[in-house]
């Protein structure tokens, strides 16, 4: 394809059939990245110094000169993904806006000239280098004398890193972000937005999509370029006009008003250069292609091909409901390619244990005449361990310890209780034990229960670990080493006589973190405990010892979240380095890193059959990493906040999220699609738990609550027909009081940790604030 460019300094129409028919001009073969896919374009240009500003832009684009013969290679991709393979076959608005060419006509800096001169000799463009110099004005040696100097001088660090001998022309190239008028920015702004006032109802909603992207794109632009007067009667125009659950972003992008405030921004960096998401109908997609071709606004135009993705769908449009359910992430919604993987959600199959009898069952089979004591019905752990689910991974999809005979006991005690389990339902609900904290003026941070409900250990802001024993049994230390080797080895009680009854408390500190500790997490089996602290490190406890055994260092900053894999030795760890990490126990460095958020990753957790981690963020969304291959498999939008607390339902298949909005959401992981959403909290929900066969949800929030809500008519109610929608989304009903079975007040306590134990009694925890 050949694109034949007027820059209009050079008043020139060139037609060229062959990369070597060169007359006072370039061709050069480029490749373009778009919004989707890339085509291979011929550019003919005419050098001199308006041009300068041009070659900039398309050096940040050229990844090196592409050959003739890979050009043949490159292949677009499905016409019906995104924005740019959309307009491939109807015609493409132009590239350059009518007000390039003034604005390219302006003097360019030395730096500048110096940049692209550097440019044009790396790449063994000698004919265009002394075309531009000698318009340019500049001496023969300007290159050799001034190169060195203008690289430190303009380029800072990034030049450096680059060369001495060269300016870094990416970072030259930034100052060029946009090349329209910005008098002109709120007359497209206000074109586009009566535009879209004006179409079908049915359509105004999904295209009203595209003013919180454009607003931020053309605001940082102005902000960018210096027009900083420009940018804030900008900004104060039409902020009003955004959606209100990005009322915190805004906040933030006001207090950038200046190009100095863009700095080390990563945040923003990461907005500037990922692609906001719109999912649109493809007649609504129609509808804006058309109106911005026939008004040729090019500066709209250039900023939706850079910054945006348009997934487009065939159906009808969505309803302004349905849309505002799922947006609010800091990206737009995901892409529906994004949840396609297959995910194994089904459990592992359990090994098989024998259940010994009690005593009472012995009694009743050994007494002739009378009848035997009748069992309760086993379920769970006894009934799932007999198949295997289909839905499962194989279970050697991933290595997992093997049991130890201190973990076939615990089973054994699991499967016990499990027969004198409460049978929880909208008629039967849980009784609640509270655990509050007084006096905690360390300022308590994390709370975890152990599995059987034996011990509770709080994190707090002083950097301690506190342990606690929620039952007549006291905590104790192992012996010595010169105590245990006087022990018997082969007595029955070995395990007790290990233990130094002198150290015996109730409680236990753990001194070794140097900032407050904002996670921690009991293993399986009791024996070890993690905490993630300010400090950047994990670290392992042993409960025997009540020692740090490991310090794990992997992150640079802060670790907001750690949690034990149901089966043990593998824990994940999230931070604000916005990458998670998969670690094993007896490892120093991660296993995976799962990298990909935009922000902060608040909190995690672990799917029940270990081969998935859910990751969540403070860029509202929740992704589901493979624990095998590292990949993303499930991106979830539609919290309009940081999302704090994640629980997966027992039998895998659905996962519930709290956020800062107050909103508990339900997601079917099978197929990628939010399925219910519970209203009710007027504060951030910080904790969510499942009881123990799936049949009641319970969240607790920092409006001093707990709610319990009917998970199993949540689920039940689902139509699977909508599953199976081409447009990727379903109608959630508005059924929140329905579902809602009881709301439990604290005086004053919020709730930051929720436990169900093995009989289904709902623990809660909370520091007291008086």
């Amino acid at each position: 394809m050949i694109i034949i460019v007027n820059l209009g300094c050079t008043a020139a129409w060139w037609l060229a059939r062959s990369p070597s028919s060169i007359i006072k001009g370039l061709s050069v073969w480029i490749r373009t990245n778009r919004v989707a896919g890339s085509c291979a374009v011929r550019v003919l240009f005419f050098f001199n110094l308006a041009h300068a500003h041009f070659i900039l832009k398309m050096a940040a684009v050229q990844g090196g000169l592409v050959d003739a013969n890979e050009e043949k290679d490159i292949k677009s991709e499905p016409a019906n993904d995104t924005w740019a393979n959309n307009n491939a076959n109807d015609g493409r608005l132009p590239s350059a806006s009518p007000g390039a060419s003034a604005a390219a006509g302006a003097p360019e800096d030395q730096q500048t000239l110096l940049a692209v001169l550097q440019f044009l000799r790396k790449n063994k463009l000698t004919e265009s280098v002394e075309i531009l110099r000698r318009e340019a004005g500049l001496p023969e040696d300007s290159l050799e004398s001034k190169g060195a100097d203008s690289s430190g001088a303009g380029s800072g660090g990034a030049a450096a890193a680059a060369g001495e001998d060269q300016p870094d022309v990416n970072v030259v190239l930034s100052a060029y972000s946009q090349q329209g008028d910005p008098v002109l920015y709120p007359v497209y702004y206000s074109g586009l937005k009566r535009f879209i006032e004006t179409v079908l109802d049915c359509h105004r909603a999904e295209l009203s999509q595209v003013f919180y992207p454009l607003f931020v794109h053309m605001y940082l632009e102005l902000v960018y370029n210096n027009h900083e007067s420009e940018a804030k009667a900008f900004f104060e125009k039409f902020c009003g006009d955004q959606e209100c659950y990005y009322g915190d972003d805004l906040r933030i992008l006001s207090s950038l008003s200046k190009r100095e405030h863009m700095r080390g921004n990563e945040t923003l960096l990461d907005f500037r250069t990922s692609k906001f998401v719109l999912r649109i109908s493809r007649d609504s997609y129609q509808l804006l292609k058309r109106h911005l071709q026939e008004r040729q606004n090019n500066q709209i135009w250039n900023i939706i091909q850079e910054h945006l993705y348009i997934d487009i769908f065939d159906g009808i449009p969505r309803s302004k409901g349905q849309i505002d359910a799922m947006s609010g992430s800091l990206a737009g919604e995901a892409k529906r390619e994004a949840n396609k993987a297959k995910v194994y959600y089904g459990l592992l199959k359990e090994p098989e244990i024998e259940l010994p009898l009690d005593d009472e069952d012995e009694e009743a089979e050994n007494e002739e005449g009378k009848p035997k004591k009748k069992k309760p019905k086993k379920d769970s752990m006894g009934s799932k361990s007999k198949k295997q689910d289909p839905n499962a991974p194989a279970q050697t999809r991933i290595p997992l310890p093997e049991l130890k005979d201190s973990d076939k006991l615990d089973k054994i005690m699991y499967m016990k209780e499990a027969t004198k389990k409460i049978r929880l339902g909208p008629d039967n609900l849980p009784s609640i034990c509270f655990y509050s904290f007084l006096n905690a003026y360390q300022g308590l941070t994390a709370v975890d229960f152990t599995d059987d409900s034996s011990l509770i250990a709080g994190g707090f802001a002083d950097s301690t670990v506190r342990v606690w024993s929620v039952t007549p049994k006291k905590l104790r230390k192992v012996k010595s080493a010169a105590d245990l080797n006087l022990i018997d080895k082969e007595s029955d009680d070995v395990l007790e006589r290990i233990m130094d009854e002198k150290t015996a408390s109730e409680s236990k500190i753990l001194h070794g973190h140097s900032g407050p500790v904002y996670g921690i997490s009991f293993s399986p089996d009791r024996n070890y405990l993690l905490s993630s602290s300010e400090d950047g490190t994990i670290r392992l406890w042993s409960l025997l010892t009540f020692t740090c055994l490991v310090g794990y260092k992997g992150h640079n900053y802060p670790v907001w979240d750690t949690q034990f894999s149901p089966h043990g030795y593998y824990f994940i760890s999230g931070g604000h380095d916005r990458v998670a990490r998969l670690w094993a126990t007896d490892h120093y460095q991660p296993l995976r890193m799962f990298s990909g958020h935009l922000a902060d990753i608040t909190c995690t957790r672990f799917h029940p059959n270990s081969n998935y981690v859910a990751t969540g963020s403070s860029d509202r969304t929740i992704r589901l990493w493979d624990v095998l291959n590292g990949n993303c498999v499930r991106i979830f939008t539609g919290h309009k906040g940081p999302i704090h607390t994640l629980a997966f339902s027992p039998n895998g298949k659905f996962l519930a999220s709290g956020a800062t909005d107050g909103r508990v959401l339900l997601w079917d992981i099978g197929h990628g699609l939010m399925i219910g959403e519970l209203k009710g909290h007027t504060d951030t929900v910080y904790s969510l738990r499942f009881s123990r066969d799936g049949e009641i949800l319970a969240s607790g929030s920092m409006d001093n609550t707990v709610r319990l809500w009917d998970a199993t008519k949540a689920f039940d109610d689902l139509e699977t027909d909508d599953f199976t929608a081409a447009t990727g989304h379903i109608h959630l009903q508005d059924n929140s009081q329905e579902l809602l079975l009881g709301t439990y007040m604290t005086k004053s306590t919020p709730v930051i940790h929720l436990h169900f134990t093995r009989r289904n009694l709902l623990l809660a925890a909370g520091a007291y604030n008086p």
